[in-house]
């Protein structure tokens, strides 16, 4: 329940930043150009809180359906409006100024996201360095060559100096190759060249764990199973273990890594283990039952331990990439448009069939993905918080009627006609795009409910 809580609670902050934000984009530029604003709500429906400040008497509320949020101008079409408030109605200001508003929502998304990388390319994000695993057999990376303890330096051509680095370019370049050049240093400081093959990747819709499927897998060292840590009321505590106790096997099966431990417990949720440990030269055996806790959707085992850390493992792992403030804010900006724009390519793909729609995740992916980058760490839950911004921002973009871009496109044509649509077509448009909405809520619903069902 604790665990629920956690990740409700970790989505619910990234969601309630999200609409604040978008909202004040559009509340901000409003008030900027002389619109007057009567209410600011984040959610929908009844309202659970509200309170009127300023010297418009602006309502700011709560709204007791959360997936979003609204801010309601003053406009003649919804109601009368006082003659010398005329001006100040937003249906009264020009396309200009119309669009600028409609389009401050999603730029502030955007802008959201730039100030976030900004923030952690300046101050240094410590990340997975690309090291490869031994890979899969006879998947594609077991093809091109690829060997574990080899580094990769390159991508297609581009530079890349963490694991999640390597992971967003292999993306970004096998959307329209069939196979990509990875440039390689072993740790005897030879650089090779691997050719892989991601066809299968491409053919499949990108479904599912890209990594996986290509058969890459993460370097992992060798660390001795030695405690360091043991939680206090666990299940490695009641049994009796001590920090310094090194496990050498788990019900018959030989330890020789911490790798082999995590493995064995988490498969094992209720399960009695034997554990058979050396503690200052002598042996005991411990029996020990993970406690069952949910995970991602699946029952795994814990017990409340941890290994004892060298440094040396985290320094063969892990590095720290740090920029200047200026060179931050390039890269912020970069990384921004980069992702912005695979987000429409891959929405078109979608589209025309090339990428399944198994890919679209809803709220209770969402929730899932934020709880899981806030247990990593301030920086992954940051950045996931940038590309989810990202994300909203294009999503409002879309030229469907409802959503922001809608209303950008019947601006257009209102120029192209000059003159506005007809009070019929916007309702045959809010209609329209109302239907495709649900359709796309229905669909990401499914999808979150099928990887809750398959785990």
């Amino acid at each position: 329940m604790s665990n629920f809580l956690y990740y409700l609670a970790a989505f619910a902050l990234i969601l309630g930043v999200l609409i604040v934000v978008h909202e004040y984009g559009h509340y901000l530029l409003a008030r900027w150009v002389g619109v007057k604003v009567l209410r600011f709500s984040v959610g929908f429906g009844r309202a659970l809180w509200s309170k009127r400040i300023g010297r418009d008497g602006t309502e700011w509320a709560l709204g007791i359906f959360p997936l979003g949020g609204y801010v309601k101008m003053l406009d003649e079409r919804e109601g009368d409006v006082a003659p010398e408030e005329l001006h100040r109605s937003f249906n009264r200001q020009s396309v200009g100024r119309r669009m600028a508003i409609v389009a401050a929502g999603p730029a502030a998304n955007l802008l959201l996201a730039i100030v976030v990388y900004w923030g952690l390319f300046w101050h240094g994000i410590e990340e997975l360095k690309p090291i490869l695993g031994t890979p899969v057999a006879a998947s594609p990376a077991a093809a091109s060559g690829m060997q574990s303890g080899e580094r990769v330096l390159k991508v297609g051509g581009d530079v890349v100096q963490t694991w999640q680095d390597m992971h967003w370019v292999l993306i970004r370049h096998a959307v329209d190759q069939d196979s990509i050049e990875f440039e390689v240093i072993n740790p005897h400081n030879e650089i090779t060249i691997r050719h892989l093959d991601v066809s299968s990747v491409r053919a499949g819709g990108w479904e599912g764990d890209a990594l996986a499927r290509l058969g890459i897998s993460f370097y992992r060292p060798k660390i001795p199973a030695v405690l360091g840590k043991i939680s206090p009321d666990s299940a490695a505590a009641a049994a009796g273990l001590q920090v310094g106790d090194e496990i050498l096997v788990i019900d018959d099966k030989p330890i020789s890594t911490w790798p082999d431990v995590v493995q064995n417990v988490r498969n094992s949720p209720g399960k009695t283990l034997d554990f058979e440990v050396v503690r200052q030269g002598e042996r005991f055996v411990f029996e020990i039952t993970p406690l069952p806790v949910e995970e991602g959707g699946q029952k795994i085992g814990r017990i409340g331990a941890s290994v004892k850390d060298t440094g040396a493992a985290r320094s063969e792992m892990m590095i720290t990439v740090r920029y200047g403030v200026i060179s931050a804010l390039g890269k912020a900006i970069n990384e921004t448009w980069d992702k912005s724009v695979f987000s429409l390519v891959m929405i078109g793909k979608m589209i025309t069939g090339e990428v399944s729609w198994r890919n679209i995740s809803g709220p209770v992916t969402i929730a899932d993905y934020a709880g899981q980058s806030a247990k990593l760490g301030m920086s992954y839950y940051l950045k996931f918080l940038a590309l989810v911004s990202i994300s909203l921002a294009v999503l409002n973009l879309l030229p469907i009627p409802i959503l922001d871009g809608g209303h950008l496109l019947y601006y257009v044509v209102e120029i192209i006609k000059r003159g506005p649509l007809s009070e019929r077509s916007m309702e045959v448009g809010q209609q329209i795009g109302l239907a495709l909405m649900l359709m796309l809520m229905a669909f990401a619903f499914y999808n979150d409910i099928n990887r809750l069902i398959s785990g």
